[in-house]
């Protein structure tokens, strides 16, 4: 029986990429209905909303969507599509797994995976400007929200995404000894759930700071990492970085009533209708939506064979180091299935 999934392209790079990676669902035999939507910038431009009814409507209805890059002004404008999606979803864990796929690297032992709490901490978007004498900006106060309940959750969901994968040791990332309010209480919660999987799953707890210097001189020592909405997104970023960068990056966001995969880089504005961008992370991005919808062959059929065409170096994008296109990259992963 076939899954019907939204489908949005995104904007910028989002296009190629997502018809690559249709191509690709379709050479495996992924039994996909396609409800296709807009989002972001290209559906500012058509329907005057970046979000527009239609499209929250198809998720509602579908309960797994697939998406490309979607655009966000830098400092004015809409707020972040993504960020409002999650939101409006409940999709309270990110996913960001990261291995090393191009060997020949500077790491060849990295197979990190980083759930992050994603809707609540500084990005809970509690923020106002303080008017002082004539000037209505003089300061600018944000308030990071830290609940019991939030924390609970995706610390919870850290520790099943372990046993479940077969994963060894759970790693908490926090602030708490400048924060002993918001990233205390993260802790605190992290520490009696640990308590649960005591003998299933090593528990240990990282300073932030510390943790970005261990994460760039040992990575091998580190499993599932579970922390707070904005140091997630940036150890995301960073353990992509020692595998190769975003162009391999996927992303999942996880709610009790649906679930929205992507990839997590932007839209390369530069490159947008070139044919040149890496379509992997899309790709990846769609093995995890598989795996989501108990179709764990496919995906790692998918998987095997954007490892083979990698590792024999003979058609990579330009960010792998070659010259291959969008769509001779996606061939030759479908020449391999």
């Amino acid at each position: 029986m076939s899954t019907t999934v939204t489908l949005i392209p995104g904007d910028g790079i989002g296009p190629d990429i997502t018809e690559a990676t249709i191509r690709v669902l379709a050479a495996v035999g992924a039994d996909l209905v396609w409800d296709r939507q807009m989002a972001g910038a290209s559906a500012a431009a058509r329907f005057n909303d970046p979000i527009p009814e239609a499209t929250l409507d198809s998720i509602k209805r579908n309960r797994v969507a697939l998406k490309g890059p979607l655009e966000t002004p830098v400092g004015e404008g809409y707020r972040s599509v993504n960020v409002a999606m999650r939101k409006t979803f409940d999709l309270y864990a990110n996913v960001r797994p990261a291995h090393v796929i191009l060997h020949g690297g500077r790491f060849e032992k990295v197979d990190i995976v980083i759930i992050r709490e994603n809707l609540e901490g500084l990005y809970y978007g509690a923020e106002h400007y303080i008017r002082i004498g004539d000037d209505p900006k003089a300061a600018a106060e944000s308030v990071a929200l830290i609940t019991r309940y939030g924390s609970d959750r995706v610390i919870r969901y850290a520790f099943e995404y372990a046993v479940k994968h077969g994963r060894k040791k759970v790693t908490l990332v926090h602030k708490a000894n400048i924060l002993k309010f918001t990233q205390g209480l993260f802790l605190d919660v992290g520490r009696e759930i640990a308590k649960e999987y005591a003998g299933r799953v090593q528990f240990e707890d990282r300073i932030i700071d510390a943790m970005a210097m261990q994460l760039v001189l040992k990575p091998e020592n580190f499993d599932v990492i579970v922390t707070t909405n904005l140091f997630g997104d940036i150890l995301s970023d960073l353990v992509s970085g020692l595998v190769g960068g975003l162009g391999l990056a996927p992303g999942a966001n996880i709610g009790p009533t649906a679930a929205i995969f992507e990839a997590v880089h932007g839209t390369a504005p530069d490159i947008a209708g070139k044919g040149v961008a890496n379509p992997g992370a899309l790709i990846l991005a769609a093995c995890l939506m598989l795996d989501h919808l108990g179709d764990t062959t496919r995906a790692e059929q998918i998987r095997t064979a954007l490892h083979t065409v990698i590792d024999e170096k003979q058609v990579l994008t330009r960010d792998l180091g070659g010259l291959a296109s969008t769509q001779q990259f996606a061939d030759a992963i479908i020449a391999k299935l």
